[in-house]
């Protein structure tokens, strides 16, 4: 797809140590407990767990039943109670109403809480006022990476956007440290540390705390990863609500992508079952596509479907020799690609049929008008038409927050038409939802003062209201810019195009918008490790509130005298000094996204990396899209 660097990509390090290491913490923990237990699990560890231990090797040490942390043990229960859960207040009082029924019915047994990825406070206390603390033993089991690819990690947080983005709760923070200890312990110090946003900044304080009063498990191990990058969510919300034009975006959008599998249903499987569906680079079809832009799909599959034909055809000219070692060698592997394929074009299919029922063309024609900062007016009356049809309250919602983030915040009159537009269509009950949304900086009223100027005041009272709407549209964009506006200026997101835009040979990472635009988040981890630091972007700094930082020689052995590393074009510069193994580990850049990653960041800059012979790893708190992000704000839940 993109044209190669001068040198390869490196190879990513081997991250299949982080599920070993879980696996063999969580056998411990339960062989702690020795004898027939059963396991009580939340939820959405569940999906987590099965990628660590599955059922058979719970089974090998002594889990009986399985059970739903909500659930009630049934009658046929084992004299010993384990819970995995995460540290939750709700999920203490679940637990304990458990202990306290036993203890009604005069049952005894022993109970163990294994929490994930460790315990806080405030869980100890809510057992303590519940009075079953006596009861039971707590125990931590320190699970704080999943790899779900080869270069993603995720710590399957997606609590941690609202706990601190809207919350402002502090407490996945230490995680976060101990997940960047617990690399620099195996895979070697990093060289460089860079980051943005206050988050990222408290978050490597924390890790270099950690590392000064650890043993340095990763001293004198060879660097196997040369740069970190930390950026926080909220430093770039417009790239996580424009809509996912990338096939694995747009899987995601479409099925819910969860851990790294989906569950593709009998629309796609063309069948009367559903099947779950591992998404990695093991998966031939989908690790060529993932990247991809959608309307180059079809075309892929198809040429990739006439392709397997012609090698099933082979067949008919072979002798029995021939035909032997087509069979034991070829045919199995045809089949699981022939399955895989039908799988991804079901799957092309229901996009399609999805997309169209939901005006998808409209929706990103408008969205494009919003991010180059054209016609305002006339993507303001689609977003009031979308609420009037009441099309999707999380639709509504994002267009609304895409609006008031590339706008600066909405003008009082704006602001409050929509509002009360949202509300009627969808409920009072979503008043608190516009708070949280206020809150966490994402739909936002501009102040009185802001953009009306003392003419335009004057001119407004000598028309009508709605004439007055476009003079305030006018003057708006002349008093005062937005800081989207003022940083996509500074940083070229929006590309000059000199006709129409290849997708099937993009020349930059704004193919995964259609061209339309660069996701500001990659185009500044680009920047930043060009320029080896954050020199030349000041006023963007400024213009995005600053808690930027750039250290030299992080992690465990690390030194402030050591060589400033960056990306360059190519990755590193070519000179015999910068040969060997040394230089290997420079080229692997760890993009941290504290607050979610989509798809479409993950495509844009594996983009960059192949055009810049690095790789690029990425290490997320969970993998989110727009949907997810609106749906974590919104409180009217039955």
């Amino acid at each position: 797809m993109a044209l190669a660097g001068r040198r390869d990509a490196p190879e990513p390090p081997d991250f299949g140590i982080l599920k070993r290491l879980a696996r063999d913490q969580l056998v411990y923990l339960l062989e702690q407990l020795p004898g027939k237990k059963d396991l009580f699990i939340e939820a959405d560890l569940m999906s987590p767990l099965d990628r660590i231990a599955n059922v058979s090797i719970l089974k090998q040490h002594d889990v009986d039943k399985l059970y739903k942390v909500e659930s009630r043990p049934g009658p046929g229960a084992s004299d010993q109670f384990c819970f995995l859960v995460r540290p939750r207040v709700r999920s203490m009082r679940l637990i304990a109403d458990i202990v306290n029924a036993d203890k009604m019915s005069g049952r005894s047994r022993k109970y163990k809480i294994i929490f994930s990825p460790q315990k806080f406070y405030a869980c100890e206390m809510v057992l303590e006022e519940e009075g079953v603390i006596g009861d039971v033993t707590c125990d931590e089991w320190s699970f704080y990476l999943l790899p779900l690819d080869e270069d993603i990690i995720s710590m399957e947080l997606p609590e941690f956007f609202r706990d601190y983005f809207l919350e402002g709760d502090h407490r996945w923070i230490n995680p976060v440290a101990r997940a960047l200890q617990l690399l620099s312990s195996l895979y070697g110090p990093f060289g460089r540390a860079y980051g943005i946003g206050r988050c990222a900044k408290m978050s490597y304080e924390l890790w270099r705390d950690l590392e000064e009063e650890s043993d340095s498990e990763g001293q004198g191990r060879r660097p196997e990863i040369g740069h970190v990058f930390l950026m926080d969510r909220d430093t770039d919300y417009v790239t996580a609500l424009c809509s996912q034009v990338v096939y694995e975006g747009l899987v995601d959008d479409t099925f819910r992508i969860k851990c790294g599998s989906v569950d593709f249903g009998p629309d796609v499987t063309s069948s009367d079952k559903s099947i779950k569906v591992l998404l990695n680079s093991q998966d031939k079809v989908f690790n060529q596509i993932r990247n991809e832009h959608f309307s180059s799909v079809f075309g892929f599959l198809s040429q990739k479907s006439r392709n397997l034909q012609a090698q099933y055809d082979r067949r008919r000219g072979m002798d029995i020799k021939q035909m032997k070692d087509f069979v034991s060698q070829e045919l199995k592997g045809l089949k699981q690609e022939h399955r895989l394929l039908s799988l991804h074009i079901g799957a092309c299919e229901s996009i399609m049929k999805k997309k169209t029922k939901q005006d998808f063309q409209e929706t990103i024609k408008a969205e494009h008008s919003l991010l180059e900062g054209f016609d305002i007016r006339e993507s303001t009356s689609f977003i009031e038409e979308h609420i009037d049809r009441q099309v999707s309250p999380v639709e509504s919602l994002r267009l609304m927050c895409l609006l008031s983030l590339t706008e600066n915040g909405l003008v009082p009159k704006d602001y409050r038409s929509l509002k009360t537009q949202y509300l009627q269509s969808y409920g009072p009950e979503h008043l608190l939802t516009f708070h949280n949304l206020k809150r966490a900086g994402l739909l936002t009223e501009q102040a009185a003062g802001e953009t009306l100027t003392a003419v335009e005041s004057k001119v407004s009272k000598l028309v009508t209201d709605r004439a007055a709407g476009k003079i305030t549209d006018a003057f708006s964009s002349l008093a005062r810019k937005s800081n989207f506006r003022a940083i996509s200026k500074k940083l070229g997101l929006i590309p000059r195009l000199d006709g129409e835009y290849d997708l099937k040979m993009p020349r930059d990472m704004a193919y995964v918008f259609g061209g339309a635009y660069v996701p500001l988040s990659c185009k500044i981890i680009e920047q930043v490790l060009e320029r080896r630091g954050w020199q030349g972007l000041e006023e963007v700094v400024r213009l995005l509130n600053g808690s930027e930082f750039s250290v030299s020689g992080t992690g465990a052995g690390g030194g402030a005298g050591r060589p400033r590393h960056g990306l360059q074009r190519p990755c590193p510069a070519d000179s015999a000094a910068e040969d060997g193994p040394a230089a290997e580990c420079q080229r692997v850049v760890l993009a941290v996204f504290l607050g979610g990653c989509t798809f479409s960041e993950i495509a844009a800059l594996r983009f960059l990396g192949k055009e810049r012979g690095c790789k690029f790893i990425f290490l997320t708190t969970a993998i989110t899209n727009s949907a997810r992000m609106m749906e974590a704000m919104i409180e009217a839940r039955a």
